[in-house]
């Protein structure tokens, strides 16, 4: 029998990249669509780079994705591609509304007028509860997005359930809360918490800048996650799923863990600008993955620990690595 064959959006990405790892060891036939030239060194997909078919595709231009699907014809697609820093998002609203709730009623359509059978997995965000008063949530909880990356994220996630209700779509919507790896870039909180206790330790810098320490988040490991997509689409029917390790942890609680995976400590190392605290959430972000952990069997391998503690390892190979350079 011929391999099932995956087509991921967004596959250079962190998501992405794991996603593709996953479905390479599982026999799949894996495409994925980039938005930079398909001959582009894409760090990311090292491990599996020739073993995969890339084709070019942007989110502000659907007839790019249409043309990847209709040239893969993919079993499953999983939709990852967005803008994925919510506090751009408003910047330019209606930009992040076109990228992610446009482009993803496009892609769902033609993936649905190309093949009914397909199986569809998109992934939204914690962001759409927002201010949900309760925590933590699950699937059912009331949705009050705070963000036009929310409001975006939760047309999107919508849609799915509108699709799925209305044709029998096999259509998941991945509720994913904050995941991390060392994949991440480093504008994103937890990587320049990593980068700056690797660059501390290293004697590079003296300090961290941050902002509100008591900000809390409920962080995963991004291969964990990804995981949980593909067997949301192994399952025998179709369900939106909350994926989240259920723990709240602080800015402060990160802090502790990369500074004591980097052999140092942070006391007198950290300074707090107001200028970088964002309001307070009034909710908050913490997930129920009951479901997912009772209909999938979704079990997470990688503790917050271990994952901190590879960011960090990673930092500091880097650093060194810059400076041998």
């Amino acid at each position: 029998m011929s391999p099932r064959r995956a087509l991921v959006t967004g596959i250079s990405g962190q998501d992405g990249s794991y996603l593709a790892e996953l479905l390479v060891a599982e026999g799949y036939d894996v495409s994925g669509v980039v938005r930079d030239p398909v001959d582009r060194e894409l760090p990311n997909l090292a491990a599996v780079r020739d073993r995969l078919s890339l084709l070019p595709g942007d989110l502000h231009e659907p007839g790019t994705l249409a043309d990847a699907l209709s040239a893969v014809r993919p079993h499953e697609l999983y939709h990852l591609a967005a803008p994925t820093f919510v506090p751009t998002s408003w910047d330019d609203p209606r930009a992040v509304l076109d990228a992610i709730a446009g482009a993803t009623a496009d892609l769902l359509g033609a993936a649905r007028a190309l093949d009914p059978e397909m199986r569809m997995f998109v992934a939204t965000s914690a962001e759409i509860f927002g201010d949900a008063g309760e925590a933590p949530q699950d699937e059912r909880s009331p949705m009050r997005p705070r963000s036009p990356y929310g409001v975006a994220k939760l047309a999107a996630h919508g849609l799915v359930g509108a699709l799925r209700e209305r044709f029998g779509t096999f259509a998941v919507s991945g509720i994913t809360y904050n995941h991390e790896s060392p994949r991440r870039p480093q504008h994103f909180l937890p990587r320049k918490v990593t980068r700056g206790a690797a660059a501390i330790a290293l004697g590079l810098e003296d300090e961290l800048v941050l902002g509100d320490l008591g900000a809390v988040r409920d962080w995963s490991h991004a291969a964990d996650v990804m995981q949980g997509a593909w067997l949301s689409l192994q399952a025998a029917t179709p369900h939106d799923f909350v994926f989240a390790s259920g723990t709240g942890r602080t800015v402060g609680d990160l802090v502790d863990v990369a500074f004591a995976a980097a052999g140092i400590s942070p006391e007198g190392r950290i300074r707090v600008d107001p200028s970088f605290v964002r309001p307070a959430e009034p909710t908050p972000q913490i997930g129920d993955a009951s479901r997912a952990r009772r209909e999938l069997d979704w079990t997470p391998k990688i503790t917050f620990e271990a994952m901190i503690g590879e960011m960090v390892a990673t930092d500091l190979a880097e650093l060194r690595a810059a400076g041998d350079g």
